[in-house]
């Protein structure tokens, strides 16, 4: 392969919501270079590539930042950083602002006032917002976007992030990138289970299905610790579209309803996994379908939907139109998605602090690829992503990293190992397997023994130990797979990632002996809440095995 060098003071792999917003700060607050790295293209990357139509985390007049945090704290059981939603809190109308001047269109009423959807929603005209983000980070002077490069390993020397290697998705090109610090803003990780929509239809799902977990892989293999991955996220959804509810229960004050027209979702809680599991249980007790009662909403709510979800999901607006039948005629279906490890909705990502700094020096993370910070939606990852910014540049700015980058030994010896890796699949021929077809293993797996859609989320620990064993399996396949170009090795990068972290996520299931969350960890075998775990299951991946650390609440900051 054709190999690129580069050197830049910063790297950010990952040009979604929180990977922009930082280029955006150090390019409007520092000197440094910045390169972006983005598997896609930005200007459509990331979990806002279609679009959205709120702003779900906000701070609306008559609410304070300490009620959001502690609304997330409730939502989450407890098990959260509350220093971490504090100072993510503390930023969210701010950098609301900064959007609605960079562009965003923000819905006002007739005094001015931003148009609100609930105590910390705000509407918004946001299908072009990942445009605007991408507009603003290429227009930074020193800031470089390389798009279609895929990041696959960290480099690491004495003991810190010195860059990243990757490849080109269209050319048989190796890229290494030395940089004095690295913010990780990948996202989450999705297609790890069986999802609901099979075969053609298998990527219409709640997360994108390129978030793969790179950065926790990546993170893992390179020995940073991990935190709360069990605490699942399984998103209520349209039924067949998986377009987002919230919409409609919020937008409309839409009530879920069995077939009965009974209203379920008092008798079961209103917590975000309890909501889910309200439906589940409706469904298994023979009470389904269940749906969000839409029937008899006015002429003009039903046209607000179609343009709502035109704004992010048109494909509900689409499946009302072919059908002939909007939702003030009919009420509409809603189902569980398969289970994702995400941190902007739940507590799993990686370990950080208030400056989100992993526990490697010089890596941090920021948006769903950080851990610890439920609720964060879009502007809690544009926080995130601005106060890894600034806690970058405090620290090139104090540390003593003159020879950053340069060509030690160790440090080729990387290089050269990754590259090689690269080169082998590209050469190898007469593979057996597909990386596709050890994915639909992989996901085929988790569905039956972790808890996926097919056990109705529930597993037991006789399952996740079956689970363990076969995954380790798959990933001796992981080196007799070819690849005929750079897209294909793209393909098995994927799949050797979701592999690691179904791995870690199946380690802290097991490990969290007790049922805190439904639906989100149902355990079979420990139904009820355990006061024993009011405590944080961490995990560092140390000589191929995960290593499973329990760490105490933060409930308050500690910084200043």
């Amino acid at each position: 392969m054709k190999t690129t060098e580069i050197s830049t003071d910063v790297l950010v792999i990952g040009g979604g919501t929180a990977g922009c917003y930082a280029a955006i700060t150090l390019g409007r607050q520092s000197g440094l270079s910045v390169v972006v790295a983005e598997k896609a293209d930005i200007r459509r990357s990331g979990c806002l590539a279609a679009g959205v139509n709120a702003i779900n985390a906000y701070i609306t007049e008559g609410h304070k930042p300490e009620d959001y945090a502690e609304y997330a704290k409730k939502d989450a059981g407890g098990i959260v950083r509350m220093d971490l939603l504090l100072t993510m809190s503390e930023r969210l109308n701010k950098v609301t602002e900064d959007m609605e001047k960079l562009g965003l269109v923000i819905l006002k009423d007739e005094n001015g006032k931003y148009v609100s959807r609930g105590w910390r929603n705000i509407k918004i005209n946001g299908e072009n917002i990942k445009p605007i983000l991408a507009k603003e980070t290429s227009s930074q002077d020193k800031v470089t976007v390389l798009n279609h490069l895929n990041i696959t390993d960290l480099l690491m020397e004495n003991g810190r992030a010195a860059g990243a290697v990757g490849f080109s998705v269209r050319e048989e090109e190796a890229f290494v990138i030395r940089a004095k610090a690295v913010l990780i803003a990948t996202g989450g990780a999705s297609g790890l289970y069986r999802p609901n929509n099979p075969g053609f239809s298998r990527h219409k799902m709640w997360y994108p299905p390129f978030n793969t977990g790179a950065g926790f892989a990546m993170g893992l293999r390179a020995g940073a610790e991990m935190t709360t991955f069990e605490m699942r996220f399984i998103a209520l959804r349209c039924k067949d579209t998986i377009a987002p509810t919230g919409t409609i229960a919020q937008g409309v004050s839409a009530k879920q309803v069995n077939t009965r027209g009974e209203v379920y979702e008092t008798k079961y809680g209103l917590a975000t996994s309890e909501r889910l599991y309200g439906t589940v249980t409706e469904n298994r007790e023979g009470r389904g379908p269940c749906y969000l009662r839409t029937e008899g909403i006015s002429a003009e709510t039903e046209q607000d939907l179609y343009k709502a979800y035109l704004n992010m999901a048109p494909s509900q607006t689409l499946k009302w139109m072919e059908g002939g039948q909007g939702p003030a005629e009919s009420n509409v279906e809603i189902e569980g998605t398969e289970p994702y490890v995400v941190g902007g909705h739940t507590a799993s990502g990686f370990w950080i602090d208030e400056k989100r700094a992993t526990t490697i020096p010089g890596l941090y993370a920021a948006g769903d690829v950080a851990g610890g910070a439920p609720q964060k939606y879009v502007t809690g990852a544009l926080v995130e992503g601005e106060i890894a910014a600034e806690a970058i540049k405090a620290y090139l700015e104090s540390a003593d990293l003159d020879k950053a980058g340069a060509e030690s030994d160790p440090l080729v010896q990387q290089i050269r190992d990754i590259v090689d890796g690269y080169e082998r699949a590209l050469r190898k021929t007469g593979a057996l397997y597909t990386a596709d077809q050890v994915e639909e293993a992989m996901q085929k797996i988790m569905d039956q023994y972790a808890g996926g859609i097919g056990t109705d989320y529930c597993y037991t620990e006789a399952g996740l130990s079956e689970a363990e064993k076969r995954i380790r399996s798959l990933e001796t396949l992981i080196p007799t797979l070819q690849a005929a170009d750079t897209d294909e090795l793209l393909r098995i990068a994927e799949v050797k990632e979701r592999l690691l972290v179904c791995r870690t996520l199946i380690a802290h299931l097991a490990a969290r002996k007790e049922t805190r969350w439904h639906s989100f960890a149902e355990n079979a075998d420990h139904p009820e809440q355990d006061p024993a775990f009011e405590k944080y299951v961490n995990s560092k991946y140390e000589n191929g095995e995960i290593q499973i650390i329990f760490r105490d609440l933060v409930t308050e900051r500690r910084e200043s």
